[in-house]
């Protein structure tokens, strides 16, 4: 339902020029996303994929830890809808531990774009889990966004099946995640939410981490490197929600699609592994579906 007169009245409590503070918070944002992205790609030719995980998210845990105690709350017990705290927290999980893994073998480029496959899926799915009325617009969009998919993952493509197949479990648990998001959305604080999901993801990254160390124990300055790298990915969550409290969500959400093109960047100029016409052309579809779709037509 819109509330005219409430948007109204954000719109007046807002300070002048947070609009664009907060559309240029929204791409620092995004920076600082794709930025992490490639850190774990180079990170990962010299650590295994669970130990970059688990620094990742004791930098995430700390930095949670400090916000609690700002937020003057830290009895996460006793706070309302649990199952679904945990489950958010278990499918975040899933999506760090399986993208991580298959930026091992997938360009950067086309794991993100496969990646990005997930507000299709979130709109898919949306009739069984919060029970919303899909348009047959939005699903011809889907569609589109899905064809692109198969023409990034098309035979002859040379993407490692593994790998794909990885990034697609972890495009549905994102999906699964913003759903989650959405429903408790009002419910429960948002301090709150970020401490659970830091939580919940520090506790499974931490259990298969001490099975996949490094042959060598990386010395101060890599494990501080790892550290500042989880806390850029800390600070990219902390700057999308400073985004959306100066600018509505409509605004903010098809501009999600510059991060891919960062990505086409890293992995062209960085990595050296553009990819190619049928895989662009397969983004190209994907962006557009994502637009339509979060314009809300």
């Amino acid at each position: 339902m819109r509330a005219g007169g409430t948007g109204a009245a954000v719109a007046a409590l807002r300070p002048p020029g947070s609009r664009s503070a907060g559309i240029a918070l929204f791409f620092c944002a995004l920076v600082a996303f794709a930025s992490y992205d490639a850190f774990c790609k180079k990170m990962l030719q010299h650590y295994p994929a669970p130990f970059v995980n688990v620094m990742r998210y004791l930098a995430v845990g700390g930095i949670a830890f400090a916000v609690l105690l700002r937020h003057g709350d830290l009895r996460l017990w006793r706070a309302p809808h649990k199952r679904w705290l945990l489950l958010r927290g278990a499918m975040l999980a899933t999506v760090a531990t399986c993208f991580m893994t298959a930026l091992i073998w997938m360009p950067l480029a086309e794991a993100t774009a496969i990646y990005f496959t997930a507000p299709l899926i979130m709109v898919a799915l949306s009739p069984w889990l919060v029970g919303e009325r899909v348009r047959r617009s939005r699903w011809a969009a889907v569609l589109v966004g899905f064809a692109g998919m198969l023409l990034i993952v098309r035979p002859g493509s040379d993407l490692p099946r593994l790998g794909t197949l990885l990034m697609a479990i972890a495009a549905v648990c994102y999906a699964v995640f913003q759903l989650i998001t959405r429903r408790l959305v009002g419910q429960v604080a948002g301090p709150v939410q970020y401490a659970y999901t830091a939580l919940v993801c520090l506790v499974a990254t931490a259990l298969p981490a001490p099975l996949f160390l490094p042959a060598q124990a990386p010395g101060a300055g890599a494990v501080l490197l790892l550290l500042a790298g989880g806390a850029c990915s800390a600070a990219a969550q902390w700057l999308l929600l400073a985004a959306f409290e100066r600018v509505e969500a409509s605004t903010l959400a098809p501009l999600n699609y510059f991060q891919l093109l960062l990505a086409v960047g890293f992995s062209t100029f960085w990595f050296h592994k553009p990819p190619d016409a049928l895989a662009m052309s397969g983004m190209a579809l994907i962006i557009a579906a994502g637009v339509y779709l979060a314009r809300g037509r």
